[in-house]
């Protein structure tokens, strides 16, 4: 069996007046949400990262470019969907996915569970292939200002 490992890093920032859209959970956040061409949602942008990297076939940004209308206002879900298509066809199988979120508000694990079920379903794979973790960033630099989310992800792919 062949594996390897793809990292994924995404970052929007906060607005007001867009909804706040993170691992395809709406979070409500009192009408802040995070700017970006599609409903920017930076988790499943990271998780797209993550495995383009380990399937070494690129970046989001060179399959879904911010400069095509088409991808207005999209649902990150038909970018990820699209991706495991792409990686799938390779013959490589998402065997885990480790998600790091860093925001000072707002607070996320009380999302958590939906929202590993909603990534699981996605990814066709089991609630345990997908771990979730949430961050502040100690209200230092513009994450702690809560200018923007950051998210980080991890995936091993296997073949």
């Amino acid at each position: 069996m062949k594996s390897r490992v793809g990292f994924g890093y995404d970052l929007h920032r906060i607005v007001e007046g867009r909804r706040f859209v993170l691992g395809g959970i709406e979070v409500e956040s009192k009408g802040r949400g995070l700017a970006g061409h599609s409903d920017a949602d930076a988790l499943l942008h990271a998780l797209c990262d993550a495995l383009l990297g380990a399937a070494g076939l690129g970046d989001i940004g060179q399959i879904f470019p911010d400069t095509d209308p088409a991808h207005a206002g999209a649902d990150s879900a038909m970018f990820l969907k699209a991706v495991l298509a792409k990686v799938r066809s390779q013959g490589w199988e998402l065997a885990n996915a480790d998600i790091t979120v860093v925001a000072e508000r707002p607070k996320l694990s009380p999302q958590f569970a939906a929202m590993r079920k909603h990534l699981a379903s996605l990814l066709s794979c089991f609630e345990d292939q997908v771990n979730l973790k949430a961050k502040t960033n100690e209200k230092m630099g513009y994450l702690g200002r809560e200018e923007a989310v950051a998210v980080y992800c991890v995936v091993c792919l296997e073949k």
